[in-house]
């Protein structure tokens, strides 16, 4: 057959990569079928005006992905897709912090080997990630995405042109649900506002031995306002006096709670439960600490480390069951307080 073959010259993608995704595209829609003879490198390389030793490596990296197999002195077929039928997932986080590796793996395990995993990271950067659509848009059946981006109205509005790129039966958003974004995607999602209005009220068997709750953030947390809204409600509601830090404090005083909303294993930690015992008071009853965010570490960390937090092994759970049953639903993820020593 004729191959329709368009490079791009002045594009960002390199020319190898142009030719990579489209004969992928090419081989997994049918275009070019089992067993078929591909052009030459020469005749490829002529009618395209790329080099010999790029359609060289084109070739190489389509063989390794199976794609492609020789025959010696005849040159290259496409292959037999029939035996791995499995779905290609492209999982796209923001980071890999200690809870996505939970939900990562969470989410592995459940799909065990009926599906192919690649996992990148966009770092919140929409740069890097609109980068991510060029070069792998078309090459996955499903796209498994942390939308977490700037919240400033520019960078939202652009992160949802960017999202709709992918086509939404193949999409499914986690720990996030975008807002104004429409359409029927999958999606398991925290609502950080409620979550943690919801879970201080698991706790409010203590609240009369709480002088004042103590929130200590870093400035450049991401959802730290819409955290701070659920706060305010329940202090609001339950009379407990609230107060905003984004540091240890000098001076800690009994039945003050505190949460500490970044990682549990930072300064901030480590710092304040110095201070509480450089003052002589025990943590968990004249100084309680809640966390936020659920990992196995917390059962050791100060006797037991009182958490609240999403379940990131249940988000994991019911993405990866969306793809094995072909079904796209909307979940909000169960958020809860784990008791532990500390509160």
């Amino acid at each position: 057959m004729a191959l329709e073959i368009q490079i791009a010259p002045g594009s960002k993608t390199p020319l190898y990569k142009q030719l990579l995704h489209q004969f992928e595209n090419l081989i997994r829609s049918g275009a070019l079928s089992t067993g078929e003879l591909l052009p030459s490198m020469n005749d490829l390389s002529a009618a395209t005006g790329i080099s010999k030793e790029t359609v060289k490596k084109t070739y190489g990296l389509l063989r390794e992905k199976g794609l492609i197999v020789p025959k010696q002195g005849k040159g290259f077929y496409v292959a037999d897709l029939s035996e791995d039928a499995r779905p290609h997932v492209l999982v796209l986080f923001d980071k890999l912090s200690i809870y996505k590796q939970i939900l990562y793996n969470s989410f592995a395990e459940r799909l065990g080997d009926q599906a192919e995993l690649t996992i990148q990271t966009h770092n919140q950067n929409l740069d890097l990630f609109e980068y991510y659509l060029d070069t792998c848009l078309d090459q996955f059946d499903w796209y498994v995405i942390t939308p977490h981006f700037p919240l400033d109205e520019a960078s939202q509005e652009r992160a949802v042109k960017l999202i709709s790129r992918i086509p939404n039966p193949k999409l499914i958003m986690l720990d996030r649900l975008q807002p104004g974004y429409p359409g029927n995607f999958g999606a398991v999602y925290q609502d950080f506002e409620n979550d943690i209005y919801y879970g201080l009220t698991q706790g409010l068997d203590r609240r009369r031995e709480t002088s004042a709750l103590k929130v200590v953030t870093l400035p450049k947390s991401l959802y730290g306002s819409s955290i701070r809204k659920g706060v305010e409600r329940f202090c609001t509601e339950h009379a407990v006096p609230v107060e905003y830090l984004t540091g240890v404090p000098e001076q800690v005083s009994r039945g003050e709670t505190y949460l500490i909303l970044n990682s549990q294993l930072d300064s901030g930690l480590v710092g304040l439960a110095r201070r509480i015992q450089e003052q002589g008071l025990r943590i968990g009853t004249d100084v309680r600490i809640i966390s936020y965010n659920e990992f196995d570490m917390n059962e050791l960390i100060l006797g037991g480390l009182t958490t609240v937090s999403a379940d990131f092994r249940q988000m994991g759970r019911l993405a990866a069951d969306m793809i094995l049953e072909k079904h796209l639903t909307k979940v909000h993820c169960d958020f809860r307080m784990t008791r532990r020593n500390t509160f």
